[in-house]
C-alpha cells in the first residue's frame, strides 16, 4: 500500500531537515593569550587601574577577534583568566571583578552600557561581538552582594565567582557561567552553591560551557553532554600541563572523542607555569590544535566543524569499553612487575622487554592488555605497561581507571612515569585494552615532540585502542584515561 501523500511529504520533509542538519558546519575560533599580568599586591589597586591593565589584554584579544572575523569565525574562544591573570588573594581581586546579570534580563553593554552599574569590560566585550558579528567567550569576574540573612554569605559581604560570558553577534549577553570546581590555588573565588549547567542555542548547534578543572567532574561536564546533549563544549581554560596523561592537547582532543562532541579549547599561554596548548577538537580527532612551550607569543587557531557532530558520519560509534578485554585470557605476565608513581599516583608496571608480543599488567579490578610490535626498538628507552585503579587525591578527589604503554625518562625504572617530551622508539602496532568499570573513557596518543596523532589511530566497538597507520613518529604515551564519575 502506497503512504499517503501528507505523509510522504512529512517523511520527505524530515529527511531533508535531518540531511540538512548533518551536513551543517561553522568556523570556529580559539585565542592562546600571553596574558598582561599586574604587578604582585595583596592590597587592591584603584579601579582606574584595574581596568588600564584589563584594556591591554582586551586590546590583544580585539586583534585576535578581527582576525578571526577575517577567517570567516562565527564564535571565537578566549582563556581562563585572559583579561586580568591570577595571582589574586581575595581583596586584591575585587576593582577587577564587575556585576553580571542573569542574561535572561536581554541586555546588550555595548548599546546599554549602565544599565546594572558600571561594567566597562562587558561593555567592551559586547561592542567587541557586535562590531564583528561574532560570538565572543571570555572568562572575567562576578561580584554578588550578600547579607547576614544568608548564612553562606562571606564576612567581606559578598560573592566573588570565576565567571565565563558569551557574547551573541549582536553583542547581546546570551549565557553566565560561574565556575564550580575550583583549582586549590583559587582562593580568591567562592564556589556557586549549586553547579551550573548552561547551554544556549545558536545557528549552528547547542553549546554548553565551563571552566579548566570543571572537565574533571561530573557536574558540570557530564550533565552538559549526557543529559543536556549540547554539540559543542567552550572552554576557557589556564591549564598547567602533567605529561604523560594530562597535557592540555591530548587530554582535550581524548575528552572530545570520549563524550562525542566538538570542544573548543582555549588555554593561557605561560611557559614558566607551562601553560599552553589550544585546540579545535571534532568527535574524530583534533581540527588544529598549538602547543608551544618556545616562546612567549599568543596564538589564533581556526577550523571548521560540524555543526551536529552526533549526525556526521565521521562520528565515531559507541563504544564498549572493556567488552574486548573481559572476553580475553590475560596475556602473558612478565613476572616482573613494579610500582611507580605518576603524579602521586602508584601504578603498576611491567616492562616491555621484547621487541613485539602480548602483556597483561594488573591492578584490583582493572587488567590491562597490550599487544604490540616495535618497528625499531632503541637500546637506550624502556616503556612500560602500566595499571592504576584508584582515587586521586592531589588537587582534587576523583577515582581513575588508567591503562598506560608509555616511555620512561631513562633507562632505571624509578623514573617510570616522569614527564617525558621526546622519544625515538617507533611502533608498528599497537592494541590497548582494560576491564574498566566506567564508560567514560578517553583515548590518548602521544608522539614525541608533544604531537597528536589524528587519523593514526582508532577505537573499536569493544574497547581497543588500535594503531591503524604505519608508524610515523616514535610514541611517547598510547592511553586509556578513565574517569570513574560514578564512584564520586
Amino acid at each position: 500500500m502506497l503512504p499517503s501523500q501528507p505523509l510522504l511529504h512529512t517523511g520527505l520533509l524530515a529527511l531533508t531537515v535531518l540531511q540538512a542538519l548533518a551536513s551543517d558546519t561553522f568556523i570556529a575560533a580559539v585565542y592562546e593569550h600571553a596574558v598582561i599580568l599586574p604587578d604582585p599586591t595583596d592590597e587592591p589597586v584603584s579601579p582606574n587601574d584595574a581596568l588600564a591593565l584589563m584594556n591591554k589584554n582586551m586590546d590583544v584579544l580585539e586583534g585576535a577577534i578581527k582576525e578571526a572575523t577575517q577567517q570567516g569565525a562565527h564564535i571565537i574562544v578566549t582563556p581562563e583568566d585572559g583579561i586580568y591573570g591570577w595571582k589574586f588573594t581575595r581583596q586584591s581581586i575585587y576593582p577587577y571583578l564587575e556585576d553580571i546579570p542573569d542574561p535572561t534580563v536581554n541586555w546588550i553593554p555595548c548599546t546599554d552600557p549602565s544599565r546594572f552599574g558600571p561594567a566597562p569590560v562587558q561593555e567592551r566585550l559586547s561592542c567587541m561581538a557586535r562590531n564583528n558579528s561574532i560570538y565572543v567567550v571570555a572568562n572575567i569576574g562576578d561580584k554578588k552582594l550578600c547579607n547576614s540573612s544568608d548564612p553562606g554569605c562571606p564576612s567581606d559581604g559578598r560573592y566573588q565567582y570565576n565567571t565565563d560570558v558569551v557574547f551573541d553577534p549582536e553583542g547581546k549577553l546570551v549565557a553566565r557561567y560561574h565556575k564550580y570546581n575550583l583549582f586549590m590555588s583559587e582562593t580568591q573565588f567562592n564556589y556557586p552553591k549549586e553547579p551550573e549547567a548552561v547551554t544556549f542555542e545558536t545557528p549552528f548547534g547547542k553549546f554548553g560551557i565551563f571552566t579548566c578543572f570543571d572537565i574533571l567532574f561530573h557536574e558540570p561536564a557530564v550533565v552538559l553532554v549526557s543529559k543536556m546533549q549540547v554539540d559543542t563544549v567552550l572552554f576557557p581554560t589556564a591549564w598547567m600541563n602533567v605529561l604523560p596523561f594530562l597535557t592540555a592537547v591530548e587530554f582535550h582532543s581524548a575528552w572530545a572523542m570520549g563524550m562525542g562532541v566538538n570542544f573548543l579549547a582555549a588555554n593561557t599561554h605561560n611557559t614558566g607555569l607551562a601553560m599552553t596548548g589550544s585546540g579545535i577538537y571534532a568527535p574524530d580527532g583534533a581540527r588544529t590544535y598549538s602547543y608551544n612551550m618556545k616562546t612567549e607569543d599568543g596564538h589564533l587557531l581556526v577550523a571548521e566543524l560540524d555543526a551536529h557532530p552526533r549526525l556526521s558520519p565521521a562520528s565515531p560509534p559507541a563504544v564498549s569499553w572493556s567488552l574486548y578485554a573481559l572476553s580475553v585470557e590475560r596475556f602473558s605476565q612478565s613476572g616482573n612487575d613494579f610500582t611507580g608513581f605518576i603524579f602521586h599516583d602508584q601504578f603498576t608496571f611491567t616492562e616491555l622487554t621484547k621487541p613485539g608480543g602480548n602483556l597483561t599488567v594488573c591492578q584490583k579490578d582493572l587488567c590491562c592488555h597490550l599487544s604490540y610490535k616495535m618497528a625499531r626498538k632503541c637500546d637506550d628507552e624502556v616503556y612500560v605497561l602500566g595499571a592504576f585503579n584508584g582515587l586521586h587525591v592531589v588537587e582534587g578527589q576523583y577515582y581513575l581507571q588508567i591503562c598506560t604503554l608509555l616511555k620512561c625518562s631513562s633507562t632505571d625504572r624509578d623514573t617510570c612515569g616522569q614527564p617525558v617530551e621526546t622519544a625515538q622508539t617507533k611502533f608498528e602496532m599497537f592494541s590497548l585494552s582494560g576491564t574498566f568499570g566506567t564508560n567514560y573513557v578517553f583515548p590518548e596518543v602521544l608522539y614525541s615532540g608533544v604531537q597528536l596523532a589524528p587519523g593514526e589511530f582508532e577505537v573499536l566497538k569493544d574497547g581497543r585502542l588500535t594503531s591503524k597507520a604505519k608508524p610515523t613518529k616514535p610514541v611517547v604515551t598510547v592511553t586509556l584515561f578513565g574517569r570513574w564519575y560514578e564512584k564520586d
